[in-house]
């Protein structure tokens, strides 16, 4: 069985290759506009069965069709909270040319206003290069991939994890990334055309060729687009691209379906998945961290996926925001999102994921899963709770 394999092989490899450890079935095609926004705000659009649906989201096929034909396109109706995510699948949107023109989603702040006025901040870590993660990538850290997704200043790209699901034990359609790379905070709201792509560029391709690749080259899994998000009210209210305080909540879920359907999930599909360890110890607790993720912005080219691995510092924004996570790391914006990993009684788990970065790229900091990730996570999981 090359799934059981797969699976297998990958589990091994990741618990390997971290090396660390701490000391404590969506609506379909035509249907996902509507089906996925039936919980709307009230001051949207009415629909013809009394469903009220956010500004300029499709609500039949022909407003399907223009949404298609480019109707995203129109930034002036952004919707904004919770309930008007809506992300309808355009078939062979994200070829591989299209996905080597995506720019990192940066996330970066000045290291002199990073908290090193409140007293649990530790020192600015030092710098630690970046290594590549070995090829396949499907055997060594197979949840990991790549985020797309539009924004006005055009395509963007971030990294995101397949992560475990406990309504559907082995069968999860969940991944973890980061609220930046899905809804772009206080002046925004959510970004479109969001997709996931597990173990992208499998072999390691170089920039140029992935480009011109074929498409299982670069997306061996395929193409799975987002049918919900879920990110904390924090971020939507506070969010922006300079860090600060709504960086301790920088986080998001996306639940998946594959572009071109199948009955098998996610997980089924890659072979692994990783559990969320909520409420993991502070990092002055944690000896060593592994951060994964497919850097774009220079010197890298969001070709292939790295990773860095060291012992943690904290990094505070203020007392009444959880304590953020952060370690030396050379990897650069497209990170975003990324996972961050420990080893957890032999077991790789998921604790943080990449949020921001120092503007000299020496370090890089993630959020604190706590009570607020948690409710998060547990939302969008109570949602596909009953469905296959």
């Amino acid at each position: 069985m090359p799934l059981i394999r797969r699976s297998t092989a990958a589990a091994a490899a990741m618990t390997a290759l971290l090396v660390v450890s701490a000391s404590a079935c969506g609506p379909g095609d035509d249907e996902a506009g509507s089906a996925s926004s039936t919980s709307a705000a009230s001051d949207g659009q009415q629909a013809k069965d009394g469903i009220r649906l956010p500004k300029g989201i499709p609500t039949s096929l022909d407003d399907l069709k223009k949404w298609k034909e480019g109707g995203w396109k129109d930034w002036d109706n952004w919707a904004r909270k919770a309930s008007d995510f809506a992300n309808p699948v355009i078939r062979n949107f994200w070829q591989p040319s299209r996905m080597a023109k995506a720019k990192d989603s940066p996330n970066t702040v000045s290291a002199k206003t990073a908290g090193q006025n409140q007293p649990a901040t530790d020192p600015e870590p030092p710098a630690v290069p970046a290594k590549q993660v070995s090829r396949p990538y499907h055997q060594n850290m197979a949840p990991v991939g790549k985020v797309f997704f539009d924004s006005p200043e055009g395509p963007m790209v971030c990294s995101g994890t397949v992560v475990d699901d406990p309504a559907h034990p082995g069968k999860s359609n969940l991944v973890w990334t980061a609220g930046h790379c899905v809804h772009s905070g206080k002046k925004g709201g959510w970004m479109r055309n969001i997709v996931f792509v597990p173990s992208y560029n499998d072999d390691g391709l170089s920039a140029d060729k992935a480009e011109t690749a074929a498409q299982r080259e670069v997306t061996p899994y395929g193409v799975w687009w987002a049918d919900w998000s879920q990110t904390s009210s924090e971020w939507i209210d506070e969010g922006g691209k300079t860090g600060g305080v709504s960086s301790s909540y920088d986080f998001a879920v996306l639940h998946v379906k594959p572009e071109n359907g199948g009955g098998k999930s996610l997980q089924e599909t890659v072979g692994a998945a990783v559990p969320v360890w909520f409420g993991a110890p502070s990092a002055d607790r944690v000896s060593s961290i592994g951060a994964y993720g497919y850097p774009a912005a220079p010197p890298y080219d969001g070709a292939k996926m790295f990773n860095c691995a060291s012992r943690p510092g904290r990094l505070s924004f203020s007392p009444a925001a959880p304590t953020m996570y952060r370690i030396g790391c050379s990897m650069t914006g497209g990170t975003s999102g990324g996972g961050w990993f420990v080893n957890r009684g032999g077991k790789t788990v998921l604790v943080s994921n990449s949020s921001i970065g120092s503007y000299g790229h020496t370090w890089l900091a993630g959020p604190h899963l706590g009570t607020e990730a948690k409710a998060v996570f547990g939302a969008i999981s109570e949602k596909f709770a009953g469905k296959g």
